[in-house]
C-alpha cells in the first residue's frame, strides 16, 4: 500500500491548502458519469443551496457515493479506503471520540510507519478534523471513505457505549431515571397520603368525598380559566410568514420505528413529498436492533439516497427518547425536527421552519407545528378525538405560549436548534412523555418555543382499549415530568419565574388531576337528571345549587373552546358532535387511574401504539393544505 497523500502536522495553527486537480464536475463529465446537462443542474442546485457539491450529486441521485468517492480521490491526490478491503485498526479506535468522529465524518483507519491514516467523508472540512485531534500525535494523512463505511464502524465499535450515554445524558437531577427507586422519603409521604385518606374515608365519608368534590371543582375552576385565557390570547392574528433564508440550512427528521412494518412504505411516500433541497435534508429512521420485522419491510424497499436507517442498540429500556439521542449523533442537520412513523407533513413545512429559524433570535430554539388526523370520520372516537387535538394544537398550545408560559411539546412536528439541543442533554430517554418534559426543560434553561402554522396529519387512534393505553402513558408522562420539575420547587420558581411556574401547575398538575378527580363531578349528572346524590346534595341547599351552576359553566366554557378550535379547523363538520365529548372524557379518567398505577408499578414502561390500522378518510387526505385561522 502506497503512503496517501497528502501528509499533515497536527496544529492549532491553521494548515495549508489541500491539493487539488480537476473539478469534480469535470472528472464526472470525463469518466461519463454525468452528462452535460446533468452537470449543470447539480452545479446550480449547489449554488442555489448552499450544500456541497458531493452532496447534490448522491441526493439528487445522479451519481452514486461510490463515483463521488472515487472522483474525489483524483480531485484530491488520496487514496481510497474501503471497510470490507481495509478493515480499520481497532488500535486507534479511542484517538477520537465516537461523537467527534461523527460530528467531522472522519475515522482513525490505520498507522503507515509513524503516520496515521485518517479517513474522511469530507475532504473540504478536514482541516476541522486535524484541529479536534490530540496534540503531539504526530504525522497525519489523509485519506477518502464513504459516510456509510464511516458510520458502520462507529456503530460496531462504540454503538453499545454511545447508547448507554443516550440513557444517561441529561442530568441526573433532571431526569426521572431514578423514579422506580422507593427512598425512604416517597415510602413516608407516599405511605402516610394513602393512610390518611384510609383513615377519613373509614372515619367519615361524607367528609372525604367533600373533600374530593371540593378538590375536583378547584381543580375544574382552574383548568377553565386557563383554557379561557388560552382562548383569548389566541384571538391575535399570528404573525405574517417569514421570507426564505438566502441558504437553506441541513435539517435532519429523526423518525423512530418500531414495529412499524404496516405503514413504512406509507411513510416513505409521504417524506418523499417535502418540498425541500435534497442536499440539504437528512432523514433518518430510527430502528431498534431487536425490529426485525420493520427492518425487513424496509430491506425490500429502495430508499431515496437523502434517507438511511440508524439502528440502535439493546439495552435496558426501549424508549423513543432513548432512540432520539442515540440518533441525534448520526445526524447531519442544523436543524433537528421529529416525526412519528405515520405522519403525513405538508409539503412547504421544512422551507417555513427554516425561513422561521432565519429570522427568530437565538433564545427562540424550538419550534412546534400543529398536529391534524386524516382519518376523523373513521368512527365517533377519532372524530372526538380530532375535536381533542383542535382545542389543544389550534387553542391552547398557541394561547399558552402568547401568555408566557412553557410549552409541553408534542411528541411530532417539532424542530430544534440543533446546538440548543445538545445543550440541554437531548431528551430524557426515561420518560415516557419525553416532549413534555424538554419543553419545560428548555424553558428551565432560558430558552422560547414558538408555535408555527404548519401542519402535519396522522392517524387517529380509534379504537377504544388502543385509545385508553396511549392516553395512559400521555397521563404518566405527565404526572413524572411534574414531580421531576418540582423535586426543588424554590429553583424551578428561580428558573422559570413566578408566572411560568404557575405555568407548570396549570398545564402539568392540572391536567391530570382533572382526569384523576373527574368521578367527583359525575354526581351533578345525576343530579340534572332529577336523581338524589350525596355528594351532589352535601351541604345547604345554595351550595348545591352553586356547585351545579358552577359545573354547567365549566362545561359551557369547554364547549365554547372547543367549537373555536373546530372552527379553525378544516373540519367544521364536526362542529356537530362537540356536546358529545361529555361521553369521551371518562376514557381519560379509566386511562388516569391505569397511569397512577404504572406510576408506581412500572415508571418506564413504554405502552406502544399501533398504526396503520386505519386509512385515511379519502386517497388525499393525509395531505395538509390547511393553515389555521
Amino acid at each position: 500500500m502506497s503512503s496517501p497523500s497528502p501528509v499533515f502536522r497536527t496544529s492549532r495553527i491553521a494548515q495549508a491548502e489541500l491539493p487539488r486537480g480537476r473539478p469534480l464536475w469535470a472528472i464526472l463529465l470525463a469518466n461519463g458519469t454525468l452528462m452535460p446537462t446533468e452537470a449543470v443542474q447539480a452545479l446550480a442546485e449547489a449554488g442555489r443551496s448552499g450544500a456541497a457539491l458531493p452532496r447534490v450529486l448522491v441526493a439528487e441521485d445522479l451519481a452514486t457515493p461510490e463515483q463521488v468517492l472515487e472522483a474525489q480521490a483524483l480531485h484530491y491526490g488520496a487514496m481510497i479506503l474501503r471497510r470490507e478491503a481495509n478493515p480499520p485498526d481497532p488500535a486507534l479506535s479511542d484517538l477520537l471520540s465516537p461523537e467527534t468522529c461523527l460530528r467531522h465524518s472522519v475515522l482513525p483507519w490505520l498507522r503507515i510507519g509513524e503516520t496515521i491514516v485518517l479517513a474522511t467523508a469530507q475532504p473540504d472540512r478536514f482541516h476541522s478534523a486535524l484541529d479536534a485531534l490530540p496534540e503531539g500525535c504526530g504525522a497525519v494523512a489523509m485519506a477518502l471513505a464513504t459516510e456509510a463505511d464511516i458510520q458502520s464502524e462507529i456503530a460496531t465499535s462504540h454503538g453499545e457505549a454511545m447508547a448507554r450515554r443516550a440513557e444517561t445524558q441529561v442530568p441526573a437531577d433532571e431526569s426521572c431515571r431514578d423514579m422506580d427507586r422507593i427512598t425512604p422519603l416517597r415510602a413516608v409521604i407516599g405511605g402516610s397520603f394513602a393512610l390518611a385518606c384510609l383513615a377519613l374515608l373509614f372515619h367519615d365519608a361524607r367528609l372525604f368525598f367533600a373533600l374530593a368534590t371540593l378538590a375536583a371543582v378547584v381543580t375544574l375552576v382552574l383548568a377553565q380559566l386557563t383554557r379561557l385565557a388560552a382562548l383569548v390570547a389566541g384571538l391575535r392574528s399570528p404573525p405574517p410568514l417569514d421570507d426564505l433564508p438566502p441558504r437553506l440550512p441541513t435539517v435532519s427528521l429523526l423518525v423512530p420505528l418500531f414495529r412499524e412494518e404496516r405503514i413504512a412504505r406509507d411513510l416513505v411516500q409521504r417524506l418523499s413529498r417535502l418540498d425541500y433541497p435534497r442536499a440539504a435534508l437528512d432523514v433518518l429512521l430510527v430502528l431498534e436492533a431487536r425490529d426485525e420485522t420493520t427492518r425487513a419491510t424496509l430491506s425490500r424497499m429502495i430508499l431515496p439516497p437523502w434517507m438511511r436507517v440508524i439502528e440502535v442498540p439493546d439495552g435496558p429500556i426501549t424508549t423513543k427518547p432513548r432512540a432520539l439521542n442515540y440518533a441525534l449523533r448520526f445526524a447531519r442537520g442544523e436543524i433537528v425536527g421529529i416525526y412519528d412513523a405515520e405522519d403525513s407533513p405538508a409539503p412547504d413545512q421544512l422551507r417555513r421552519v427554516a425561513a422561521r429559524f432565519g429570522r427568530a433570535p437565538p433564545r427562540t430554539a424550538c419550534l412546534q407545528g400543529i398536529l391534524d388526523f386524516y382519518n376523523p370520520r373513521a368512527n365517533w372516537l377519532s372524530r372526538c378525538f380530532t375535536i381533542e387535538y383542535a382545542t389543544w394544537f389550534r387553542v391552547m398550545l398557541p394561547g399558552l405560549a402568547r401568555l408566557g408560559f412553557a410549552i409541553p411539546l408534542g411528541g411530532t412536528t417539532v424542530f430544534f436548534r440543533r446546538a440548543v439541543l445538545e445543550e440541554v442533554g437531548g431528551w430524557d430517554a426515561h420518560n415516557v412523555t419525553e416532549d413534555a418534559d424538554l419543553g419545560i426543560r428548555l424553558a428551565r434553561h432560558g430558552y422560547v418555543t414558538e408555535l408555527l402554522p404548519v401542519v402535519t396529519r396522522e392517524e387517529a387512534n380509534n379504537r377504544v382499549w388502543p385509545w385508553v393505553r396511549q392516553r395512559s402513558r400521555w397521563l404518566k408522562g405527565y404526572m413524572i415530568t411534574w414531580a421531576v420539575h418540582m423535586r426543588a420547587p424554590r429553583r424551578l420558581w428561580r428558573e422559570l419565574g413566578a408566572w411560568r411556574f404557575l405555568g407548570v401547575q396549570l398545564v402539568l398538575l392540572t391536567g391530570c388531576l382533572q382526569f384523576l378527580l373527574a368521578p367527583a363531578l359525575w354526581s351533578f349528572w345525576l343530579l340534572l337528571a332529577g336523581w338524589t346524590s350525596q355528594l351532589a346534595s352535601w351541604g345547604a341547599p345554595h351550595v348545591t345549587r352553586a356547585l351545579l351552576l358552577g359545573f354547567l359553566v365549566a362545561e359551557a366554557v369547554s364547549l365554547l373552546v372547543s367549537i373555536a378550535a373546530v372552527s379553525r379547523s378544516p373540519h367544521n363538520g364536526l362542529l356537530l358532535w362537540v356536546p358529545t365529548l361529555f361521553l369521551y372524557f371518562p376514557l381519560g379518567t379509566l386511562a388516569a387511574y391505569k397511569a397512577l398505577w404504572e406510576l408506581i408499578a412500572r415508571p418506564f414502561y413504554w405502552d406502544k401504539t399501533a398504526h396503520g390500522h386505519s386509512a385515511p378518510d379519502r386517497p388525499d387526505a393525509d395531505i395538509p393544505e390547511d393553515l389555521p385561522r
